[in-house]
């Protein structure tokens, strides 16, 4: 990544405006458990629950500013490329034994999308500032591998 604003495309974008919006309705109830400073402090049970619920708050603001500045960073920097591989890209990739693959390069892993490519994962990282046709070389953990960049943008036709 070059430090510059980097765009994300509208598949990603909707996912961070849902996780942003789920965040905010947690943070919503975990700050509604909190009790007034002033008030009774309780037992020492009550105490440490309330400084869990304190430090939960705190997570759920870090993450909320995190996004919320990913997303203001990433509408100032535009769509996501189409003529090199980026951030933010569609690639439709061929491996070696002829199957083809759409994946999306993101930044950060989300658990159940199997599309998405991390740009620091090997396959991300030899895809970044590719072109359709290049043939990109990366590491797996079976040793090294080979993939054609097929095209970016829309899955290409089968």
């Amino acid at each position: 990544m070059t430090g510059d604003p980097e765009p994300i495309g509208a598949q990603a974008r909707r996912a961070l405006e849902q996780e942003l919006a789920d965040l905010r309705d947690e943070r919503r109830l975990v700050a509604g458990t909190l009790r007034e400073p002033s008030a009774s402090a309780g037992d020492q049970a009550d105490q440490a629950d309330q400084l869990r619920r304190a430090d939960q708050l705190g997570r759920l603001d870090r993450r909320i500013e995190d996004i919320t500045e990913r997303l203001r960073e990433a509408a100032s920097a535009g769509p996501a490329p189409t003529d090199v591989v980026g951030v933010g890209s569609t690639v439709t990739v061929r491996f070696p034994d002829g199957e083809t693959e759409t994946l999306r390069i993101g930044e950060v892993a989300e658990a159940l999308d199997q599309t998405l490519v991390t740009v620091d994962s090997p396959l991300g990282r030899a895809l970044l500032g590719r072109r359709p046709g290049d043939t990109v070389r990366y590491d797996t953990p079976d040793g090294p591998a080979t993939a054609v960049l097929v095209s970016i943008g829309e899955p290409a036709p089968s």
